[in-house]
């Protein structure tokens, strides 16, 4: 049972894009044109970067926490992803819904808890929002003050349109310390190459990024599935 050291591998695949602008535009703009381009391209990389990390397939990409095999937590080993399930096929049960997210929380052990947090999208959060306890209190905490986030039963939420919605068998709920479960391998960040000569009179702005992501702790991160097995 000593621990041992193994090495993991997480390649890094390109991102790039090369958007164009007049020269004359942007020296006579009244707008930065360069930095608005740059914000944007910022932008559409994060996006794809955050798909890739959820649903990621990993050919040319991140593998995604998601598509890692799973299995059900009562027999979860290595190498997979445990999830409990609801018991009701593309929903909550009707009877203490709410005791499936207690059981989730506890499904993951007790030192990666204390920096944990659920990650769904923005339907799912909607249906856990009306959630109550048996005294009508709604799990769903606001922000206490302006900077803070709401919490589920006392932890943060992370929103991500592409977690799945509530469906038969949908994994579309998670909780885990995700800084330890999932590494993101980021390297240099953005580059940007000024191209004022290869395609005049456009100025070519050729933007490259590296990153890759996968599973690096199994047992950090828990799902739940919307099924009966």
């Amino acid at each position: 049972t000593t621990a041992t050291l193994a090495e993991m591998s997480f390649p890094t695949m390109e991102l790039y894009a090369m958007p164009a602008a007049t020269a004359s535009l942007l020296d006579d703009s009244a707008v930065d044109i360069e930095a608005w381009i740059a914000d944007e391209v910022r932008t559409i990389f994060a996006e794809q970067e955050g798909t890739a990390f959820v649903t990621g397939d990993g050919v040319n990409k991140p593998k995604g926490f998601l598509t890692y095999p799973k299995v059900a937590n009562a027999t979860w080993s290595w190498g997979n992803s445990g999830y409990l399930v609801t018991g009701a096929a593309g929903a909550f049960p009707a009877a203490n819904p709410s005791d499936k997210l207690i059981d989730l929380v506890y499904a993951l052990r007790a030192p990666y808890r204390a920096n944990a947090h659920f990650v769904m999208n923005r339907s799912v959060q909607s249906a856990v929002r009306k959630l109550k306890d048996a005294q009508g209190n709604y799990l769903w905490m606001p922000a206490q003050k302006p900077g803070e986030q709401p919490t589920l039963m006392g932890y943060a939420i992370a929103e991500t349109e592409d977690m799945p919605d509530i469906a038969a068998d949908a994994y579309a709920l998670a909780f885990g310390d995700f800084s330890r479960g999932y590494l993101v391998v980021d390297r240099v960040g953005i580059r940007i190459l000024r191209d004022p000569y290869s395609s005049k009179p456009y100025v070519l702005f050729y933007t490259t990024k590296r990153v890759g992501g996968g599973m690096q702790d199994f047992d950090a991160i828990k799902l739940l599935k919307f099924g009966t097995v």
